[in-house]
């Protein structure tokens, strides 16, 4: 009996003295950083356009003209649009002349501080208005779009014509569409998602039905490649794979609404277990919610 209790007592003290160096050990271990973003990359798409993926923010791009380079968003951070300039001058000389901004969100437009503040900013006037209404800071207010349009507008480089469209409200309400007619690529910004549901910001006036507006619209054009904000190339089949899948989550909805579910009701059949709010930030709505409140026009 002695014996097991000598032996009882020895484990014991040992497990103790483990878990004590252990916590020591996470103490003194400097706290996990965050994760480092992959490097910035430009990629050759088509002819004189590039994708450009890595760093902090969505994907990007640009297209080098015979006298200027036209960026297509702008990345998160100053850093990370610094570091894409550095990859354009591998490839050109040629100074960046115009950026074009597909749309407000942050991870789209917080780059531009890491322009020379002589690049004409272009966007969709109610873009513009979101940019007004978001920087804050003196030198982003530096970079608020200087030349701004309602439906369309056409930019020349030499020969090549890129022309800027405007759907209607989508995702939010000012995105627009960066196409190349000759090489039949166009820039979509946050306009689609592969793999998850769309991204719909209601607080910014954006809407699922426009969103299906505005990507059977892109499909009018005699495009083949679509570059977006957050994964790889997409095909016209992606896309209309899109418009499928969100055509049938509201007609579903939209049945549910009729048999008397409540939006909570809705939420279950769907998995949908909202986010809590961050400190100073809005709620983060799913797009089963979206829907919602847009068929029963609820604000």
């Amino acid at each position: 009996m002695k014996k097991s209790f000598k032996i009882f007592l020895f484990v014991a003290v040992f497990l103790i003295l483990s878990s004590f160096f252990a916590v020591a050990q996470q103490k003194t271990q400097p706290p996990q950083s965050r994760q480092e973003p992959a490097a910035i990359k430009a990629n050759q798409v088509k002819g004189n356009i590039y994708e450009v993926k890595g760093g902090r923010g969505a994907n990007t791009g640009f297209f080098i003209g015979e006298k200027e380079v036209v960026v297509i968003d702008a990345k998160m951070s100053e850093e990370s649009a610094k570091q894409m300039l550095a990859e354009i001058k591998k490839l050109t000389p040629t100074p960046v002349k115009y950026v074009i901004i597909t749309h407000s969100d942050g991870d789209h437009v917080n780059g531009l501080v890491g322009f020379p503040q002589d690049v004409i900013v272009i966007a969709h006037h109610r873009t513009r208005k979101d940019m007004d209404e978001a920087f804050k800071d003196p030198k982003q207010r530096l970079y608020l779009p200087n030349l701004t349009f309602s439906e369309k507008l056409k930019l020349y480089s030499g020969n090549k014509v890129i022309k800027l469209l405007y759907f209607g409200p989508a995702h939010t309400s000012g995105d627009i569409v960066v196409f190349f007619p000759e090489e039949k690529v166009a820039f979509l910004g946050d306009l689609l998602f592969l793999g998850r549901d769309p991204l719909v910001h209601r607080h910014k006036n954006g809407s699922s039905f426009g969103l299906i507006k505005t990507l059977k619209s892109i499909l009018k054009l005699d495009a083949d490649t679509f570059i977006h904000g957050h994964g790889d190339i997409a095909s016209r089949t992606e896309v209309e794979g899109v418009i499928k899948a969100l055509e049938e989550k509201q007609a579903k909805i939209k049945a549910l609404i009729k048999e008397g579910k409540s939006l909570e009701e809705i939420k279950k059949v769907y998995k949908v277990e909202d986010r809590p709010a961050r400190p100073g930030r809005r709620r983060w709505l799913s797009l089963v919610e979206i829907i919602y409140l847009e068929l029963t026009e609820k604000k």
